[in-house]
């Protein structure tokens, strides 16, 4: 029996990130009422950028925000690896994937896309500064319980407070530790210019198990137009080292002396103001993301190393599978109660494994990548020297073709 929309579900959603966002967006364009809740008082997002592939792209067209997100994101149609001193390793076109898929990947910032999503939601549905500690199952759903001692009543709570979540151990039923990946990442936004690299290839200068990376990501937003490039370097290093933004410059001038002219460039120009310093971690693949009456989502449920590039995708497929399962199931049940139960069992059959298996996947690209066996790094060295593309847009096309959209 099919459930009216004139009975919306009451959706609270922890988390105003990319995930936490497209969540209430897919679920408010099927009539639900939804309600926000961020721990911080006003946004600011983490890290420079976010490379949005295909896979990601095709879910935010359906949600209403595809053409927006391709005109202010970056467009990538070449792909090169070079030595640290700027030797070509290989060099070749994305466009045929793209036309293959039929959507180009959208790198792009992240704060123009949370800004994005957020207009799209209305800050009316978003309660900042408000931090949830806690939430027990009711009779008839589930409440919430914030530090500032009141509650939220929802027919279904969706956790997705990023990989430091404080829901995570409950949802799950056991305590979950991040484990650290083993390389420092600092990432930036600059000015696009050619001294860096052309503005449509995708750069990445690799060597001593160390990476620095260019990637064209559109305007961002910025009030200029002015195109922009986001930029990483990775440095494999313990956990718990200095994280000073008066010192990044030398450090990188250390980490980084004698690499090719764009590298030092790059290192010259950077704001440190605009520099994040991030250690990576992921968190090990659960075996589910679900409780009665509550859903993980995004981070919080699957952090991974950057290292595929699928870590603001999968949280924007899982806001839309959660909502996709969650919309039939109340077509197929004639009370709210079985409806979501039913959808949360769908939910953990099409996200499970899907996400267990791209964080194992990122996690052994980032140990061959940041030489945690020096000879698998040098074989995958000697292989780019030989590769003509096939192999990694294979790679490419295998992961964003396994969505939930092809």
């Amino acid at each position: 029996m099919s459930r009216p929309l004139t009975t919306p579900l009451n959706i609270l959603v922890i988390g105003a990130g990319i995930g936490g966002l497209s969540t209430a967006l897919a679920f408010q364009r099927q009539g639900h009422q939804v309600t926000v809740v961020e721990r911080v008082a006003t946004m600011r997002p983490v890290g420079a950028a976010l490379s949005i592939w295909s896979n990601g792209v095709k879910v935010m067209h359906q949600l209403g925000l595809g053409n927006a997100i391709e005109g202010l994101s970056g467009n990538i149609t070449q792909m090169r690896y070079l030595t640290h001193d700027g030797q070509p390793l290989t060099d070749f076109s994305l466009v045929p994937l793209f036309e293959e898929i039929e959507q180009r990947a959208c790198p792009i910032s992240r704060a123009a896309l949370q800004q994005m999503l957020l207009d799209a939601v209305g800050t009316e549905h978003v309660q900042f500064g408000r931090s949830c500690h806690d939430y027990t199952l009711t009779h008839d759903g589930v409440s919430a319980h914030f530090d500032d001692g009141e509650s939220l009543h929802a027919d279904l709570l969706v956790v997705a407070e990023g990989t430091h979540s404080k829901l995570r151990g409950k949802v799950v039923g056991h305590p979950v530790e991040r484990q650290y990946v083993g390389y420092v990442n600092w990432n930036v936004r600059v000015p696009a210019d050619g001294a860096l690299a052309p503005q449509s290839h995708w750069d990445q200068y690799v060597g001593d198990a160390k990476r620095v990376s260019f990637m064209p990501m559109g305007n961002g937003g910025n009030a200029e137009g002015a195109q922009e490039f986001y930029c990483f370097l990775d440095v494999p290093l313990p956990a718990g080292t200095t994280n000073d933004p008066s010192h990044y410059r030398d450090e990188l001038r250390a980490h980084f002396a004698g690499w090719a002219a764009p590298v030092q460039a790059l290192i010259e120009r950077f704001d440190p103001e605009r520099m994040a310093r991030v250690e990576i971690y992921d968190i090990p693949p659960l075996d589910s993301l679900t409780a009665p009456r509550v859903a993980l989502l995004g981070d919080a449920a699957h952090g991974m190393a950057p290292d595929l590039g699928q870590g603001g995708c999968q949280a924007i497929e899982d806001a839309w599978v959660l909502a996709h399962v969650v919309q039939r199931a109340l077509e197929e049940h004639t009370d709210t109660s079985s409806a979501i139960a039913s959808a949360l069992t769908q939910y953990d059959a099409q996200r499970v494994s899907r996400v267990g298996e791209i964080v194992q996947r990122a996690r052994k690209r980032a140990e061959m990548i940041h030489g945690h066996d020096a000879s698998q790094t040098q074989a995958w060295y000697d292989e780019l020297k030989r590769e003509d593309g096939q192999a990694i847009i294979k790679g490419l096309k295998t992961t964003v073709t396994s969505g939930p959209l092809g």
